[in-house]
């Protein structure tokens, strides 16, 4: 397959549904890992616009940012610290739409407003969460967390 994406115009709902099968067949037969996560935060970026899209990877006892796009972001996050490590902990996708009403929330940039964090759970374990910000209050909804969650659960098991 071309390295490109047919950018799908519609609701937030029409995106993901085109966009999910050109993830598949983008990293569906890559092995690497890193590759495959770099490809879909890129995907992701380019399709919504979005303001930040990246993951975290679980290194011991922290999250460790891994492949990303988007303005530099925090390293190193500890277990229910922030949107992230607060994810990590409850092993449940949080939705935040004003990042200033989560107690805790760690500022990587003052320019995020809203904010989805999604775990990557492989045999019951969360081995790193997708994180993805917007420059606009209420921006995750529902749609966002189904075909996220769609995502990661399909993509853990390729890693």
């Amino acid at each position: 397959m071309a390295e490109d994406l047919f950018i799908a115009q519609g609701s937030k709902s029409d995106k993901y549904k085109q966009l999910l099968p050109q993830i598949h067949a983008l990293v569906g037969s890559e092995t690497d890992a890193i590759a495959n996560l770099a490809n879909i935060a890129a995907a992701l970026k380019e399709t919504f616009g979005f303001f930040w899209v990246g993951f975290y990877l679980v290194k011991t006892d922290e999250l460790v940012l891994g492949p990303f796009q988007g303005p530099v972001a925090c390293t190193r996050i500890q277990k229910g610290r922030g949107v992230c490590g607060t994810a990590w902990e409850s092993k449940a996708t949080i939705v935040v739409e004003d990042v200033e009403q989560f107690p805790g929330h760690i500022a990587c940039s003052s320019l995020s407003k809203s904010e989805i964090v999604v775990p990557l759970i492989k045999d019951e374990i969360v081995i790193g969460v997708l994180d993805v910000d917007s420059e606009s209050l209420n921006s995750f909804d529902s749609i966002d967390a189904e075909y996220l969650e769609e995502l990661c659960r399909w993509l853990v098991s390729h890693l």
